[in-house]
């Protein structure tokens, strides 16, 4: 399939998620043996897999590990991004998608399962707010960065605001718009690829930049693997924060 179809087969499957979380009355936590698992995770994880796995692609999923792990595109996925805030009624969770190819990351979509925005971006194609075209803010400087956490800032530096709203990949595609200038986890905080890879992707064809704070590599499908992403609308602005995070300890 060409890159414009393998973002139709995710906006399909974030749909499909869509679907299966309005029928959903029980929002709690699902009582498995991952005790921080919702039953909108379990729900979300079983509409995505049958989207993705019946048009061929592989899945590295936060929920249900790697299947399919043969075939040639394998998408990261988050079937809902935000578990407590959905679990909580805060209207800021999403399900995310990140399809990698040999090549590295090849397509994403971010959909806020709340209110239906919809990002999506294929590599060298740009990004996309609900289908228009989406830049980052260019800001360069801390002292005029509003900047997102994921975790707590044991200390404050040169940062104009901050806010921490409970969901990586909204919080980085918030970069990718303009919304916000920055996003880094910080206070020991990681993540697992499916949080971040579909927002990455959003950030990069945006013009925002995105790095690992101890220089990792960010595209892993590797089910233990944590990563600790910051980015920024800017490099200059990215070499600030990163920077910045690094001199707390993280």
């Amino acid at each position: 399939m060409d890159d414009q179809e393998l973002v139709e087969v995710l906006k399909e499957a974030a749909r499909a998620v869509g679907v299966a979380l309005a029928d959903l009355e029980d929002w709690g936590l699902a009582g498995t043996a991952k005790v921080s698992q919702y039953r909108s995770d379990l729900v979300a994880d079983e509409a995505a897999l049958a989207v993705l796995h019946g048009a061929g692609l592989g899945v590295l999923s936060e929920e249900s590990g790697l299947t399919h792990g043969d075939r040639e595109i394998i998408v990261a996925l988050d079937p809902v991004d935000g578990s407590t805030n959905a679990a909580r009624g805060i209207p800021w969770f999403a399900t995310s998608l990140g399809a990698v190819d040999p090549q590295g990351l090849r397509a994403a979509v971010v959909v806020n399962q709340a209110s239906g925005v919809t990002y999506d971006a294929y590599r060298g194609g740009g990004a996309r707010r609900n289908g228009q075209a989406i830049k980052a803010s260019g800001c360069q400087t801390m002292s005029e960065a509003i900047v997102v956490f994921s975790g707590y800032p044991p200390e404050r530096f040169g940062w104009n605001q901050y806010r921490s709203f409970g969901a990586a990949a909204l919080d980085l595609c918030a970069v990718a718009e303009g919304m916000v200038d920055g996003f880094s986890t910080i206070g020991g905080s990681q993540l697992g690829c499916w949080d971040y890879l579909g927002a990455m992707l959003v950030c990069q064809e945006a013009g925002a930049v995105v790095d690992e704070i101890q220089g990792l590599d960010l595209v892993t499908l590797n089910h233990d693997d944590r990563r600790q992403p910051v980015a920024a609308a800017t490099s200059g602005l990215l070499v600030h924060l990163r920077s910045e995070v690094v001199a707390t300890g993280h």
